[in-house]
């Protein structure tokens, strides 16, 4: 009989390309929670704890706002984003009239 394992997206999350791809394409193709839970993959793949440090939260707050149906604040999304090495860029969209 052959075992199989969990999958968990954050053992695939080691490279800042992937993490960038894969926090692109849940923005574009998600909706705000699937983009929390996404952060909270990335954040486990990089280390809660380390995480945690750089936003100046407590682990126990991190894992709450990063779980689904969470509804963090925008300075914590704001402040993960940067701990996780990312940022925020604003483009000008084609009007979908």
């Amino acid at each position: 009989m052959t075992e199989t394992s969990t999958f968990d997206i954050a053992d695939y999350l080691d490279q800042p390309e992937v993490i960038t791809a894969f926090l692109n394409e849940v923005l574009q193709n998600g909706d705000p929670g699937d983009l929390i839970v996404a952060m909270g993959h990335v954040a486990k793949a990089l280390g809660m704890t380390a995480i945690a440090e750089k936003t100046g939260m407590s682990r126990t707050s991190l894992y709450k706002a990063l779980q689904p149906n969470a509804k963090p604040q925008f300075d914590t999304v704001f402040k993960v984003l940067k701990a996780l090495g990312g940022e925020i860029e604003i483009k000008a969209a084609l009007p979908t009239e």
